[in-house]
């Protein structure tokens, strides 16, 4: 049988499984309406059995030391991997959860194509779609690339064109966390000056003190636990960064972060007087990749503000720490360090990233889903959640924040040892982003309050000079018998009007 050469970087992400940890993405896609399994199958044999890797095993071959390399799978049957179940009662979010933990805790079966799916009936009157993919096929960027392909702009329409090679990033899919970092990174920081500079950051980022010990660290089970938050608003997280000067990430991040420290607080950590790290993949993919599947990213070490018990210091200190990693040329050092280790042998790979892993306790990564809603075999999706993975022996959970159709949440996987109750830090999260929005709507109240014209006082309104009234005719005097006029006439002359500005004395008067 035929077999491919594994790309270097995709050949580490092969060997990035631990004992436990398995390097493995996963996503939930949520619909109303039921889904039907003949159509969705048909879906996936007509679109994503385009990808070749999806109909792909690997093997690892060579002499001296056999390397990971893709084989086109003999008698490929898409069967083998999807599979149709009812989710048990009582049909709720709970139930799926723990559906969802059972999947997430199995490990894929390296014998075929890596990949795994689920539909699922009966999720509150809809149904649910369960998707696992290695890393090796395809990184957070990749796997919008595959949603491109899966999903409609509307029942019955074509699907999504894929973005081509060359070409500009489609709009869907954005660079995730620092974004606005590496356009400026990647542009000039290919060559040699940008890599040696990484370089040094890298072994900068190696010689640093490891991450504390924290419930996130220790000996793994082979079981996971899987929760998510709310969906909030893409408009009320630019309104709060606003605010602050911060872009929507960052905003993210620093909910994320309050939510951590109240969780660590609670498991007993002094967060006043620790260190909290999370390990970032930051997208590196070049334009002639764009529309392939794959790995192009490099990764870089993030302090979270976990020290900082005010929501505004630790929204500040996030941004100012984010907006530093956005013009680190660390990434292209991590990309290139993971290619070395992908030509390495297993054993070598893991000490390096045992090494790099204890600098960190946790993945942190942000994957911007579909603008508009989108359709899977005619039925309109509801919401989409995704899922990174932290593998290998170090990373005891990873927090993912994925949006679509103008909402954004964040999910959590951990490891069922160390965190058994990942939704005690999605709950946090719900109440640390509606505490963020509760705080400008205040402060929003009180600005419009201000700005507000006051009703003029009764005061003012009698300053205004009255109407002239008009001249009150002074009676006139008593005619005496001798000089009584003969008629009405001859009165009026006798009597001459008064003049106009007699009456201004008496207005000034008024107006005292």
């Amino acid at each position: 049988m035929k077999t491919y050469p594994m790309s270097a970087a995709d050949a580490s992400w092969f060997h990035n499984d631990g004992p436990s940890n398995l390097a493995v993405v996963m996503g939930v896609t949520l619909t109303k309406e039921p889904l039907d399994f003949d159509r969705v199958r048909q879906v996936y044999s007509e679109r994503l059995v385009t990808f070749e890797r999806f109909r792909q095993r690997v093997v690892e071959t060579g002499f001296p030391l056999p390397t990971p390399h893709w084989q086109d799978m003999p008698n490929f049957d898409i069967n083998q991997h999807l599979h149709h179940v009812g989710l048990p009662a009582p049909h709720n979010q709970a139930a799926l959860v723990a559906l969802v933990n059972d999947i997430a805790s199995a490990p894929l079966d390296h014998s075929i194509p890596l990949w795994q799916t689920w539909v699922v009936d009966d999720v509150e009157g809809g149904s649910a779609l369960i998707m696992r993919c290695h890393h090796c096929i395809a990184d957070g960027t990749a796997m919008m690339i595959l949603l491109q392909k899966l999903y409609d702009p509307a029942p019955g329409a074509p699907p999504l064109q894929a973005p081509r090679a060359r070409g500009k990033s489609i709009k869907q899919v954005d660079k995730g966390l620092l974004a606005p970092a590496i356009n400026a990174v990647t542009g000039a920081a290919r060559g040699a000056l940008a890599l040696g500079a990484g370089a040094g950051m890298l072994v900068g980022e190696l010689l640093r003190k490891d991450d504390p010990p924290s419930p996130l660290k220790g000996e793994f089970a082979p079981a996971k636990r899987v929760a998510w938050s709310e969906p909030f608003p893409i408009a009320d997280i630019k309104a709060i960064g606003l605010r602050h000067g911060a872009k929507v990430n960052d905003v993210l991040v620093a909910a994320m972060t309050g939510a951590l420290r109240t969780y660590l607080k609670g498991r007993g950590v002094d967060v006043n007087n620790t260190t909290l790290r999370a390990m970032v993949p930051v997208d590196l993919r070049p334009p002639e990749r764009m529309g392939q599947l794959g790995n192009e990213f490099g990764l870089v070490v993030l302090d979270l503000a976990v020290t900082k018990a005010r929501a505004d210091h630790r929204l500040a200190l996030t941004k100012a720490r984010m907006d530093a990693l956005k013009h680190s040329p660390e990434p292209l050092a991590t990309r290139a360090l993971l290619d070395l280790m992908g030509r390495l042998p297993k054993v070598l790979e893991d000490f390096s990233n045992d090494l790099f892993g204890r600098k960190a306790s946790l993945v942190m990564t942000n994957v911007t889903g579909p603008r508009e809603e989108l359709y899977l075999a005619g039925a309109p999706i509801e919401r989409m959640l995704a899922w990174a993975p932290h593998p290998g022996k170090q990373l005891g959970m990873a927090v993912s924040i994925f949006s679509y159709k103008g909402m954004a949440g964040l999910t959590v996987i951990g490891d069922a040892h160390l965190v058994p109750d990942p939704e005690t830090i999605t709950e946090e999260f719900n109440r640390e982003f509606r505490r963020m929005q509760k705080t400008i709507a205040t402060a929003d109240a009180a600005a419009a309050k201000v700005a507000k014209p006051k009703a003029p006082a009764k005061k003012a309104v009698a300053s205004k000079p009255p109407a002239k009234k008009a001249p009150v005719k002074a009676p006139a005097p008593k005619a005496t018998a001798k000089a009584r006029p003969a008629t009405a006439k001859a009165a009026a002359k006798a009597v001459p009007a008064p003049r106009a500005r007699a009456a201004k004395p008496a207005a000034k008067a008024t107006r005292k």
